[in-house]
């Protein structure tokens, strides 16, 4: 029977993912709700090294930083190919995201860095005073590599457009 569970569609049927799509701009006012977003690069041995950032977005560039020492800069430098999750929800009915497969580009250099991984500190720690993270951020760039990720291809799901209708 057309439109079931076994997932046959009847003529006049959209397809399921074309029904839970994101616009563009909906996926980006979504990204910009989240306050952590998943991030996947490929260690040396193949596996996936798995691990929640914070992040900025600055004209729609998703903006990360961490330690120039960190795992996730040896796969990266190795490997530039890295894909981000933003998920959100815990019931069907509910469940948002946003994978973004694309390739990491890695920013280097004291100034530069220290101005995106201020971006990062004013987002997500907006108690904290602007001059307060200022000094830090000026602390630890030396320490720091910045990462920009360019969306070139994105998969995105918002199952509340379902209505309720599995």
């Amino acid at each position: 029977m057309p439109g079931t569970d076994s997932g046959e569609r009847g003529p006049d049927m959209p397809k399921r993912r074309d029904q839970i799509r994101m616009t563009d701009d909906e996926m980006w006012q979504f990204i910009e709700e989240q306050k952590s977003v998943h991030v996947a690069t490929r260690n040396r041995d193949g596996s996936t090294h798995l691990m929640p950032l914070w992040f900025a977005v600055d004209d729609r560039v998703i903006v990360l930083e961490t330690f120039t020492k960190s795992q996730k800069i040896k796969n990266l430098e190795r490997d530039p190919r890295i894909t981000l999750l933003f998920e959100a929800g815990t019931e069907y009915a509910e469940l948002r995201g946003a994978s973004i497969p694309a390739t990491a580009e890695l920013v280097r250099g004291t100034e530069r860095v220290h101005e995106l991984h201020l971006k990062v500190l004013l987002r997500n720690t907006p108690d904290i005073p602007a001059e307060t993270l200022e000094k830090a951020s000026l602390s630890m760039a030396p320490k720091k590599t910045a990462i920009l990720i360019r969306p070139e291809k994105v998969i995105t799901w918002d199952h509340r457009k379902l209505d309720g209708i599995y």
